[in-house]
């Protein structure tokens, strides 16, 4: 008996709590998603086609998730019909023709800087759309709905201050290896660009990348086998960029990798960018929701600003030390605000079914997980 109850005390000590899980996995997504925006710049200024990267990005994405989304949700994925496949459609068009189209198109007219920062607008921009559709509720007169709406506030104006705001030197550098970085970063940013045109491409890509988040979750109500969801949008982004790429890139050439910076560009972006961020992202949507994901968004700036810091080289200021207090306050404000929700929605739902069964009613125990409101408890695990 002692031993059974020592082993069932060392499960439940190894037990990772999924909020826990949730955060962890989306600064993860954080870091991969930093990467990128180097790793593309990168690669266009090697010259490779801007059609020709994203349809390799998502075959590579593609091949990597199918196989996993085949075997491990065959009893969980419903029967594909026309609703899904044109829902399916339409989250490609979204989420992987749009958003990928307009980032590459806004990068290559301004810099990999600039592209992070205006990604901060996301969160505002997921809020809004999610509370004029109705998937989140905002109470205002109550502690939660004021939280959540000050947090994302706090998120976007910390991350933009990083940008905009530098003040005193924290970090410096030495200034040959400072210098050896900013002129490795500003190749290809200053000649034949169009900046205003860059950031109306981004800007797109951020109202995309929002419209995106937002219409996975209603998605995922009806079709909750998350990688078969991300499988299929992979499979239309794909069709839908080789239409595009035989009505623009009319030359053989630009399909061949010319260098071994092109093939590792290609393979983060599949691997990293697309493959395994878009199966970490639908699942934090799918148990937290999609502002609690574009909340997160903020975080890229500042692990950018950091990384780029300790392995590149460049200074770090205090405009980073306050933005980064800023960014944080605003994801315990936000997700504060969350808990209280979920709980205050539990404890709504709890009442009338204790009256319901009376004496013979059975107490249950939620899982620990931050689960948006907008989720109804079948999207938990039960």
């Amino acid at each position: 008996m002692e031993d059974n109850h020592l082993s069932e005390t060392s499960k439940r000590s190894c037990h990772v709590p999924e909020r826990t899980k949730l955060h962890l996995a989306m600064l993860a997504l954080q870091f991969g998603y930093a990467g990128f925006h180097v790793v593309s710049r990168a690669a266009l200024n090697m010259g490779i086609s801007k059609i020709v990267f994203p349809v390799y990005r998502n075959i590579i994405a593609l091949l990597l998730l199918a196989p996993f989304a085949y075997f491990l949700e065959k009893k969980d994925r419903p029967a594909l019909n026309v609703s899904f496949t044109i829902q399916f459609f339409l989250l490609a068009l979204i989420g992987i023709t749009a958003n990928q189209g307009f980032y590459l198109l806004g990068l290559d007219n301004t810099s990999p800087t600039f592209a992070s920062a205006i990604q901060n607008s996301v969160p505002a921009l997921t809020f809004l759309m999610a509370v004029a559709l109705r998937i989140e509720q905002v109470r205002l007169k109550r502690k939660d709905g004021i939280a959540k709406v000050i947090g994302t506030l706090s998120c976007v104006a910390g991350a933009s201050v990083i940008t905009l705001y530098q003040g005193p030197t924290i970090y410096n550098p030495s200034p040959s290896l400072h210098d050896q970085t900013t002129s490795l970063l500003s190749l290809g940013d200053a000649n034949g660009k169009n900046w205003t045109l860059g950031c109306i491409y981004l800007i797109g890509h951020c109202l995309s990348w929002s419209g995106w988040l937002v219409f996975q979750a209603p998605v995922l109500k009806k079709y909750p086998a998350r990688l078969s969801v991300t499988s299929y949008t992979c499979l239309f982004g794909v069709l839908q960029f080789l239409i595009i790429a035989a009505a623009i890139e009319r030359d053989s050439q630009a399909w061949l990798i010319h260098s071994r910076g092109e093939v590792f560009s290609v393979f983060y972006a599949g691997f990293v960018a697309s493959g395994i961020a878009f199966a970490v992202q639908i699942w934090c949507i799918d148990r937290g929701g999609p502002v609690f994901v574009a909340v997160y968004q903020p975080v890229q700036t500042l692990v950018v600003a950091i990384v780029s810091s300790i392995a590149l080289g460049e200074q770090f200021y205090l405009g980073g030390i306050i933005g980064a207090v800023l960014i944080i306050i605003g994801l315990y404000l936000v997700l504060w605000g969350k808990t209280e929700e979920r709980k205050a929605a539990m404890q709504t739902a709890v009442i009338p079914s204790a009256m319901e069964q009376g004496n013979n009613r059975t107490t249950s125990h939620p899982k620990s997980s931050l689960v948006q409101p907008l989720l109804p408890p079948s999207t938990e695990n039960v």
